[in-house]
């Protein structure tokens, strides 16, 4: 797990293409620690808000081909309810190389999902953006309470929201120094708290830090 929570604003937003008008940069959405008008570009300090900051930080070191795991806790602004909350965490792959297909992101993430459930699940795509990958999609798994057919978990629509992911833009290779055009990657992420929540039935995200042994202790 990377420990790095207080992130530069460089890693947390520039180094993965996230443009400096993004509403995500607005005090509404991020904990700035220090953000200083006439500011040089990329030099404010945040929480970070993303497990993608980590990316950047290990493309620098590291040569590709690779697959890593970044799991680790964030943060966001936001009122908390039964499925937000300011501080949880994310569970991000990034595998890259010269021939990495978005077929190897379905094959990996169907067999991830059908291990960390227990039962054969299928993934489906769907259109999205996000500013680091090109293209982007949210992705959904069959019901896991129905098995596609429609519930009421589900809303009747046979499938549950997880998360996002796409081709990592050749601009955040380029920002970590890699030959742009040269390498192709994927890059996805999801909630852990949200999986949890999945998996063993509980309906308030505010559960997992609310500090009630009488919650932890059924685990």
């Amino acid at each position: 797990m990377c420990k790095k929570e207080v992130e530069s604003e460089f890693y947390n937003f520039d180094a993965v293409n996230v443009p400096e008008d993004h509403p995500g940069r607005d005090m509404q959405d991020t904990f700035w620690i220090s953000k200083d008008d006439g500011r040089e570009k990329g030099t404010g300090t945040v929480l970070r808000t993303q497990t993608s900051s980590v990316q950047v930080r290990y493309m620098q070191t590291h040569k590709p081909p690779f697959r890593i795991i970044i799991p680790g806790r964030v943060f966001r602004q936001e009122a908390t309810d039964a499925s937000h909350e300011h501080t949880f965490h994310q569970f991000e792959a990034l595998v890259v190389g010269e021939k990495v297909s978005v077929a190897n992101f379905l094959y990996i993430a169907e067999t991830f999902f059908s291990q960390f459930f227990g039962k054969k699940l299928n993934v489906r795509l769907r259109p999205s953006y996000f500013p680091f990958v090109e293209p982007g999609f949210e992705f959904d798994i069959s019901c896991t309470n129905c098995e596609g057919k429609g519930c009421s978990s589900c809303k009747q629509t046979g499938w549950l929201e997880v998360g996002g992911a796409g081709m990592v833009h050749q601009n955040v290779f380029e920002a970590a120094g890699y030959e742009k055009g040269k390498y192709q990657g994927f890059a996805w992420g999801f909630g852990l708290e949200r999986l949890a929540m999945m998996k063993y039935k509980i309906d308030d995200i505010r559960h997992f830090h609310g500090g009630d042994v009488r919650f932890t202790r059924q685990f």
